[in-house]
């Protein structure tokens, strides 16, 4: 069987991301994502595990607004958005899960300048070979990427972030 490349639909596709703080959460909702996935589809639109599943995520740090300008711009400072404008993840290893079509993703995470190896659930599921949607969520400890939680005056930000990411790939 052939791998089918599907690409990430930059519109549809959504990255959401949720801290929070001494006084209030913070919430970005982010589109405009880039990336790919690769894999084989058995008969019944399942993923084919004997053979290698991969797939690639880009995401602008410029592109993640909370909608107030003050944590924005810190932020981006603190991440250091001009000389680490991208956060990238790599799939490296796919598993089927306990979970009927919930599959386990390993892979790479870049942010910040460092690169963490991850592991979460996700939901896959092909669209007649011509679409596929992955679906999952993960808390991730910002200071795993040598970033110092974002503090101001009397609002500090807690180092665990929690990211849930929609993609919607179009086959190539």
């Amino acid at each position: 069987m052939t791998p089918l490349r599907f690409s990430f639909d930059p519109i549809r596709s959504c990255v959401w991301v949720d801290a929070r703080s001494s006084l209030h959460p913070i919430s970005t909702q982010t589109r405009g994502l880039g990336g790919w996935v690769e894999v084989t589809l058995l008969p019944d639109g399942t993923l084919d595990l004997e053979l290698p599943v991969s797939g690639r995520l880009e995401v602008s740090v410029d592109r993640f607004s909370s909608g107030n300008q003050l944590y924005d711009r810190e932020l981006k400072r603190r991440i250091d958005a001009r000389r680490y404008p991208l956060i990238v993840g790599q799939i490296t290893r796919v598993r089927n899960s306990e979970t009927k079509g919930r599959y386990v993703v390993a892979g790479d995470l870049s942010f910040h300048g460092q690169t963490r190896a991850f592991e979460h659930e996700m939901t896959i599921q092909a669209k007649n070979a011509s679409s596929i949607e992955l679906k999952g969520e993960r808390v991730f400890d910002i200071r795993e990427f040598r970033m110092k939680p974002p503090s101001m005056l009397m609002l500090k930000v807690y180092p665990e972030v929690a990211v849930q990411v929609e993609l919607y790939g179009n086959r190539e």
